[in-house]
């Protein structure tokens, strides 16, 4: 056991999916569009109604009655997910430093056939990440429901902005049929969830709440990247997009999870004002091999640095500001859609 934790979201600081998209999209007919439209609907939801025990994320309890008209049942879900895993550069990388460094867990919201796929694709203890848990045999909708929830489809895809419409839909007509307690009893991993699992992990690893790392890059990373910051942690935003950066402190913008690496390993071997001053260092620096000897920058990870970044442009790394955040935002956006693709990247 170590004496500081770091906890990363799944999707986007180690992985390029949307695996709850993707799903949507390989198998319910105009499903990407209907994830697309759900997951603002979401963030409305979250972000500007803050609706009443309402967790970011829970896009993916709005879109399994359609999965449920598609028959869609545990193992599509297994299957794809092992079979559609694509990764950050280095993330694998990553992760093995990481484990012999801090204690180091995956804080995600997507559901757990995914969250096991990744973990035995990248070497993590399964045991070691939370994830929001989805049983699709146990849902069921019978002929007239099946037929609602398809004509609930087409209504949503005609009235992509009518929010009054879907909570009708949500939580009127469909919280009417059986299916709905079901999912009603989900626990979403997103949000305030995330929060409650660097609760148990604080526990579980007796620390401190100043010694953990955490990385998001949307919106269900709002909370736990606040908690961090508020606590004297680290919080990173990494290819975040406006959600994650109005709360972290620090954004990396990378095509490479090694640049994480860097961070992590000058934070697991001192106090987090090294960190930052390494940062102000990073952005004065004209000679950064001599910055990261300077550091005592592990070498494998120094040297994966500089095989990455070498005659290219390097890493964002920065302490966010006000006056940089508008920047900030611009280049990690436009790294977030370049990397992910504009589907992906667009969504909360």
């Amino acid at each position: 056991m170590f004496e500081k934790s770091f906890i990363t979201d799944c999707e986007g600081p180690l992985t390029l999916n949307d695996n709850a998209f993707e799903l949507a999209e390989s198998f319910i007919p105009q499903g990407g569009e209907l994830f697309k439209i759900l997951s603002l609907y979401d963030d409305y939801l979250a972000d500007i109604v803050k609706k009443e025990n309402y967790k970011a994320g829970n896009t993916l309890k709005l879109i399994l009655p359609f999965f449920v008209v598609e028959n869609l049942q545990n193992k599509d879900l297994i299957d794809f997910s092992r079979d559609h895993i694509y990764s950050v550069n280095d993330s694998k990388f990553l992760l093995s430093y990481l484990q012999k460094a801090m204690n180091t867990y995956i804080v995600s919201t997507s559901y757990g056939q995914y969250i096991e796929a990744v973990s035995n694709y990248m070497d993590l203890p399964f045991e070691n990440t939370f994830y929001t848990r989805v049983n699709l045999d146990n849902l069921t909708l019978n002929d007239d429901e099946i037929k609602k929830i398809s004509e609930f489809k087409e209504l949503i895809l005609s009235n992509p902005e009518d929010y009054e419409l879907f909570d009708d839909i949500f939580f009127s007509q469909i919280a009417e049929m059986s299916i709905y307690e079901n999912i009603k009893n989900i626990e979403v991993v997103g949000g305030e969830g995330k929060k409650l699992a660097i609760d148990e992990i604080i526990e579980r690893d007796s620390i401190n709440k100043n010694e953990i790392f955490y990385i998001g890059d949307s919106i269900t990373d709002v909370e736990p990247l606040d908690f961090a910051f508020r606590n004297g942690g680290i919080s990173v935003s990494f290819n975040g997009n406006e959600y994650p950066l109005r709360v972290a402190e620090i954004a990396i913008v990378s095509p490479s999870a090694v640049t994480t690496a860097v961070i992590a390993n000058i934070y697991a071997d001192n106090d987090k004002n090294k960190v930052l001053e390494f940062i102000n260092d990073y952005n004065n620096s004209n000679d950064y091999e001599s910055l990261f000897d300077e550091y005592n920058v592990d070498l494998d990870i120094k040297n994966k640095f500089f095989s990455v970044f070498d005659d290219e442009e390097y890493p964002v790394i920065q302490i966010i500001t006000d006056d940089n955040f508008d920047d900030i935002l611009e280049v990690s956006k436009a790294m977030r859609n370049n990397i992910r693709g504009q589907d992906i990247g667009g969504l909360g």
